[in-house]
Order: C-alpha cells, then sequence, then structure tokens
C-alpha cells in the first residue's frame, strides 16, 4: 500500500509523511529528495539542464514511477504538482492494480507562510528575513500556486484539512479518514 501526499509547497507534507510512516510502520520517500538521488545533483541545477518546466517534471517522473515499483508499504511526499503532468500520468498508471491512495495536505495560506523555507541552487537551507512587504509578496505567490493547483487537489482520493490541528496529532488524523474508506484491518492496529 502507498500513500502519496500532495499539497503546496510548505504545506507540511514531508513532516507529516515521516510521521505517518513512522506511526504506521511503512517507509518514508520525499520525492525531491529521491530525485536528487537518483540523477545526483541539485533539483535546481537538474531543472537548469532542462529545456522546460515540463521537461524538468517528466525527469523526476521517472524517479516517482521507480518508487511506485517498488511495491513496498510507503509513504510518499510528492512537489506541488504531484497529481497535474507528467506526475499524474504515472500515478493513474500505478493506481490501476495497486493500492495507491493520494491524500491532499490542506492548511491556511498564513501557516504555510510561517513554514516557508528558502533553499541555494545547491539545495542548501538559506536564511531569509521577511519584512511586511516580502511576507505580502509571498502571501500571494502562495495564494496564486494554489489556485494553480487546485483543481489537480481535487483528484486526490483523501483531503486533509490541518488548520488548527496540532502537528503531533495530525497522522491520527489521516489515519481515521483512511479507515472510513479503506476496508483494512491493519488500519485498526494503526491507531
Amino acid at each position: 500500500m502507498i500513500f502519496y501526499l500532495v499539497g503546496i509547497s510548505c504545506v507540511g507534507k514531508t513532516t507529516i509523511g515521516k510521521m505517518l510512516a513512522e506511526k504506521i510502520g511503512f517507509s518514508f520517500f520525499d520525492l525531491d529528495e529521491e530525485i536528487q538521488n537518483y540523477y545526483k545533483k541539485p533539483i535546481e541545477r537538474i531543472q537548469d539542464e532542462c529545456f522546460t518546466r515540463n521537461g524538468y517534471r517528466e525527469k523526476a517522473s521517472i524517479v516517482l514511477d521507480n518508487l511506485f515499483s517498488k511495491n513496498i508499504d510507503s509513504v510518499i511526499s510528492a512537489p506541488p504538482s504531484g497529481l497535474k503532468f507528467s506526475y499524474l500520468q504515472v500515478y493513474k498508471k500505478h493506481k490501476l492494480n495497486k493500492e495507491l491512495y493520494s491524500i491532499y495536505i490542506n492548511d491556511s495560506f498564513e501557516n504555510i507562510l510561517d513554514r516557508l523555507t528558502f533553499y541555494d541552487k545547491d539545495s542548501n537551507p538559506v536564511k531569509e528575513r521577511l519584512d511586511e512587504s516580502k511576507k505580502k509578496r509571498y502571501l500571494k505567490q502562495i495564494k496564486e500556486d494554489y489556485n494553480y493547483f487546485r483543481n489537480s487537489y481535487n483528484r486526490a482520493d483523501f483531503k486533509i484539512d490541518i488548520k488548527n490541528i496540532y502537528l503531533n496529532d495530525i497522522p491520527n488524523l489521516i489515519i481515521k479518514e483512511l479507515q472510513k474508506t479503506i476496508n483494512i484491518a491493519s488500519c485498526d492496529t494503526w491507531l
């Protein structure tokens, strides 16, 4: 069984994914890290080599296809476009013959703004002080990103709203939502 977490940047897919995987005894994969490991270079360097953003997504989809093909119980955190473009094609292909479930993680724009992280071209974290002007600009960008990807998030099998939910409670919230739909005995042991 594979749980595929989608949502906009900095919504918490990696943090939540690791916590969920640990709780249910699954392996965890961050697609961005797997892409960097596969191509042996930072994401931005790979993107620079591609003629278009879609060209990058096609290269990244090869890695997603490999992850889905492993046939191991896992939680995978996806990029914001995880249910769009070539990622969607790979997802649909594997959904036909696997227990593969997409989970859309949603939070308020303000909470996402508080979690923004910045990286240089070599994927090293960069500190950036956000004054009110930058906060306004980034908040606007977060809203635009959400609007751009919104329709793709409607494709997800599950929608989990984490507004005003304590981080440590989110894995249980996800499990309870899964139990409502997925008829699997092991789900009962996850809580």
